[in-house]
C-alpha cells in the first residue's frame, strides 16, 4: 500500500487539494501497478506564518510581492 504525504503552505481550496491527490493517486496507479483503493495520501499544511524560505515567512514573502 503506497502512502504519500504531501506537506505545503495554507491556502489551496478543497477543490485543488482533491485535484492533486487524484493526480497523484492515478500516477501511482499507472507507474507502480497498484490498485487505487491501495493508495493513501495524506496532506499536511502550514499556517503561511509557520512556513519559511529564504529566511523569510510566507507571510512576510507574500507582503514583499504584494509591494513589488
Amino acid at each position: 500500500m503506497p502512502e504519500i504525504t504531501v506537506s505545503m503552505a495554507a491556502g489551496r481550496t478543497d477543490e485543488q487539494k482533491a485535484g492533486m491527490m487524484r493526480d497523484i493517486t492515478q500516477a501511482l496507479v499507472k507507474n507502480l501497478g497498484v490498485d487505487a483503493d491501495a493508495v493513501v495520501i495524506q496532506i499536511n499544511e502550514a499556517p503561511l506564518a509557520h512556513k519559511m524560505k529564504g529566511g523569510k515567512t510566507f507571510v512576510e514573502r507574500a507582503a514583499a510581492a504584494a509591494k513589488k
